[in-house]
């Protein structure tokens, strides 16, 4: 199993990043910031910032395949670079997240008793696969996870099956057990869930979309603060290299949660479904590929 003690062994002169060691802890990196390195990081913010806003995702269906390949083409290891990109992405999405819901609790669309039910389990699922299962899985083996829950969930939008009128949530008991599964999932491939909250909320508990996108974002500001802490157990962040993409995502969630409002609910199921099954397609090609 891999961990912070690897990125030791990356090569300073030809990667592009420099090892470092600060007040005798383990060993960090940070990323040399040339000009087409920041012109990438600011592009992939940007748009992983406008889709949370819009689709009420947290953006890690975006940020994992793309800062991998940044990552790789710089000369990091190809498992140990999913693992930074996850984390990568985890720290973003706190922060993007939170500039959403804001906009989207303005327009009165954030369930928070609802939150406030299925919230803990997902706390309690993403802690768990932070500080435990992250850490011992291979960076493959988290691609395909993620390949495989993005396509499921895409699969369920698109076939736009509207629920029943008298659909509800389940109790406290059921939202719990749902949250774990859900925070434990997302929290395996450094998402922020909200590619299984959507669903679960538009077509489980009878949403408009444009609530359950709202309240998505709420539900994944929370878990992803819990994630990152696991997720810092297992690999060290370049800070510099997050704050690019953080700033950049923050402008763009509020360009998104601007718009989703004016898009019809059948069309931004569409939209959501046609983009995770999209990514989801992307990164099992990749790890097909790389066999």
């Amino acid at each position: 199993t891999r961990s912070r003690t690897d990125l030791a062994h990356l090569n300073p002169l030809g990667s592009g990043m420099r090892p470092s060691v600060r007040d005798g802890h383990l060993p960090s990196t940070t990323m040399n910031l040339d000009p087409m390195l920041v012109a990438q990081l600011l592009v992939l913010g940007s748009c992983t910032g406008f889709l949370a806003g819009l689709l009420g995702i947290g953006g890690g269906m975006l940020i994992v395949p793309f800062m991998t390949l940044i990552l790789s083409a710089r000369g990091v290891e190809s498992a140990l670079a999913v693992k930074m990109a996850i984390a990568t992405s985890m720290a973003t999405i706190v922060f993007t997240s939170i500039s959403s819901v804001r906009a989207h609790h303005r327009r009165g669309a954030v369930r928070w008793d609802l939150v406030r039910r299925i919230a803990p389990g997902i706390v309690i699922g993403g802690l768990i696969a932070g500080a435990g299962a992250f850490a011992a899985l291979r960076g493959t083996t988290l691609a395909l996870v993620f390949a495989v829950f993005v396509a499921f969930s895409a699969t369920q939008m698109l076939r736009n099956r509207q629920p029943a009128p008298s659909r509800q949530m389940p109790g406290t008991a059921g939202s719990l057990g749902a949250g774990t599964l859900i925070g434990f999932i997302s929290g395996l491939v450094g998402a922020g869930g909200g590619f299984l909250v959507v669903p679960a909320l538009a077509l489980l508990g009878g949403l408009p979309m444009a609530v359950a996108v709202g309240t998505s974002l709420l539900v994944i500001a929370m878990k992803s603060f819990a994630g990152l802490a696991g997720y810092l157990t297992a690999v060290t962040l370049d800070w510099g290299l997050v704050g690019l993409v953080t700033a950049a995502a923050v402008l763009g969630s509020l360009l998104g949660a601007a718009i989703s409002r004016r898009v019809p609910d059948k069309r931004l199921r569409a939209v959501f479904g046609w983009f995770v099954l999209a990514m989801g397609v992307f990164v099992l090609a990749q790890e097909i590929l790389a066999l």
